[in-house]
């Protein structure tokens, strides 16, 4: 009699232990009480979640390379790699997520439909609550408190959110005070060939939206899009931003290039990389730093100085390991 009460409790206590919170997309999600284990469910969320509360990260979505490693604490580095459940060409399954033994599993990034029928779905397979969080730079300070309750770190997520909500303060004060006519074209070049971007109103040009600038892509479609180079040279932008450094390399001897304003005037940029692009790919809180570098490089007498005490205070917080003075050289020696 008294194993067969046990039994019967024990579900009672389970339902104890566990609490209803609303996520980003405004699904009622029960959660356990405590959270300590996190399976990230694309790239963004990853970032999102070693910056909050590393130690809950089961795994990265991939492995970091030997050129982000140097970047990161060394028991972070050696997380494993689990895939990811979203994006193109996602790479986990329910058997992968199973095996990780989550107490939640995490998205951060774009809400939509999409989104919300695969966390439904992948939810109902693993019975593991899956948590949709909103990624865009202009709610991440409020999802930074969200999350926090979530994993149980509200005072730093309160710091963290802090950062976030000053920095879009001030860079927006900033930009305020460059004219319109004085705000530059610009085209983010993509892919190995420089000619995929994103679309204004994507979270992957986001901040260039965030910046003021006429991103040229308007109307290419919506997201990351592939783009001709006859396209681009019709845009004829004023500056060409690139996370590739095999584009950056070769654009400038390109001849097909010569013609575009941004290569002709040297005005092609290399993004800073490691450990994660400050812009994009994936588009995650790494893009909260890229746009103070941004307002350096396209409005420099509304962004004067240097930035070097900036990233190292911004990699500190939200990376837990500040870079040395060689790493901000290679970080901020990028040049046009």
């Amino acid at each position: 009699m008294g194993t067969a009460v046990a039994v019967l409790a024990a579900p009672r206590v389970a339902r104890a232990q566990r609490r209803a919170i609303v996520d980003g997309a405004g699904r009622r999600v029960e959660v356990p009480s405590s959270v300590r284990r996190v399976f990230a469910a694309g790239g963004p969320a990853s970032i999102f979640i070693y910056t909050l509360a590393p130690e809950t990260l089961l795994g990265w979505t991939r492995p970091p390379s030997p050129e982000e490693r140097p970047w990161l604490p060394a028991r972070y580095a050696d997380l494993p790699a689990l895939g990811r459940l979203t994006g193109r060409g996602n790479t986990a399954n329910v058997e992968v997520v199973l095996a990780a033994r989550p107490d939640v599993i995490v998205d951060f990034g774009t809400i939509g439909p999409t989104y919300v029928s695969l966390a439904d779905r992948v939810q109902d397979q693993t019975k593991v609550p899956y948590v949709l969080l909103d990624g865009s730079l202009t709610a991440t300070a409020r999802t930074y408190i969200v999350a926090g309750d979530l994993l149980g770190v509200p005072q730093r997520a309160g710091e963290l959110a802090r950062y976030v909500e000053q920095t879009l303060s001030d860079v927006d004060r900033r930009v305020a005070t460059v004219p319109r006519e004085r705000r530059p074209s610009v085209y983010y070049a993509r892919g190995p060939r420089g000619l995929e971007t994103a679309a204004p109103g994507s979270i992957n040009a986001e901040s260039l939206d965030r910046l003021g600038v006429r991103n040229v892509a308007t109307g290419s479609g919506r997201g990351v899009t592939t783009v001709s180079l006859e396209q681009v040279i019709a845009w004829n932008p004023d500056v060409i931003l690139t996370i590739e450094p095999a584009f950056h390399t070769i654009v400038g001897r390109d001849p097909s290039w010569r013609s575009v304003r941004a290569v002709s005037e040297g005005r092609v940029y290399q993004v800073p990389l490691l450990p994660f692009p400050w812009m994009d790919f994936p588009p995650s809180v790494n893009r909260v730093i890229g746009l103070r570098w941004l307002g350096h490089v396209l409005y420099p007498e509304a962004f004067p100085g240097t930035a070097r005490d900036e990233v190292r205070n911004f990699y500190r917080l939200f990376y837990h390991r500040a870079p040395d003075e060689r790493q901000l050289d290679s970080l901020l020696g990028a040049r046009p």
